[in-house]
């Protein structure tokens, strides 16, 4: 039989291609029109009384109080304030988490002697250990980026050493078949094969870095999205607290489309 007749059916029809593998098809419409609904709701409920603008004021008051807070040059404190903190301690934390997780993934001694480690500091909240590290590091930038290197450290070594376990060991075996060095294999096969498990490890660890950045920064911080978020609360300007979680949700929002890309490029192969 030939291809071409093995794709028609009795009747000469085509026969439609069904080997998608459940491949998700992105459809970018949808994201904006459910936001912008949402929106359009808010803004109605709000405006003909549905919702409570003390409970939740609407999201023309929220735009009015972002505005005001670009046009008084806070914004940029603000954000400049908290990158800093969250870039430093999710790069650090993350880094120094593939480290160890690729360590604890590769050798025996390492697994035998930090596995058991990272299973019982895990489970700790973070922001339990801050004013541990208040006392440590200070008051001051110290102890806000620790909090945030050691929240995104344990999730990062959890999801690299896993994906390495994942690695098909008929690959690892075939690389030994066929006589390459171990730093070849790790380089070639492991790593690769474990990098969707840290990518996706980075996206969970840069959602747990915003929360304890927020956390970190409500203590004894002059400027910071958290801090901004500490003072609209405690003068009830529910504007400006919407203002502050759409900023956190933006930051977010920025994180998770970085790693995306990364995905995509790094992913190539799958």
């Amino acid at each position: 039989m030939s291809d071409k007749t093995a794709e028609k059916n009795h009747e000469g029809k085509p026969v439609p291609f069904r080997g998608g593998g459940f491949l998700p098809r992105p459809k970018k419409i949808v994201a904006p029109v459910v936001f912008i609904a949402l929106i359009a709701f808010w803004e109605f409920g709000s405006r003909s009384g549905f919702i409570s603008p003390l409970v939740l004021p609407a999201p023309s008051e929220a735009f009015d109080a972002f505005l005001n807070l670009v046009n008084t040059g806070l914004l940029w404190q603000h954000l400049a304030a908290s990158l800093q903190r969250l870039l430093i301690g999710w790069f650090s934390g993350t880094l120094l988490g593939i480290i160890v997780g690729t360590l604890i993934g590769l050798f025996s001694l390492a697994r035998s002697g930090l596995s058991p480690l990272v299973s019982a500091i895990f489970p700790i909240p973070k922001i339990a250990l801050l004013p541990l590290f208040i006392i440590w590091f200070g008051i001051g930038e110290g102890s806000k980026v620790a909090t945030i290197l050691f929240g995104t450290f344990f999730p990062t070594v959890i999801a690299t050493y896993g994906g390495i376990d994942n690695v098909d060991r008929g690959l690892i075996r075939m690389g030994q078949s066929f006589g390459l060095t171990r730093m070849s294999i790790i380089r070639k096969i492991i790593l690769p094969g474990a990098l969707p498990a840290i990518l996706s490890g980075a996206r969970i660890s840069a959602a747990i870095a915003i929360i304890l950045l927020v956390a970190a920064e409500m203590i004894a911080a002059e400027y910071g999205i958290g801090a901004y978020i500490l003072l609209a609360g405690s003068l009830m300007a529910t504007d400006q607290l919407i203002t502050g979680v759409a900023l956190l949700s933006i930051l977010g929002l920025i994180f998770a489309w970085i790693i995306g890309r990364a995905e995509k490029y790094f992913l190539k192969w799958r």
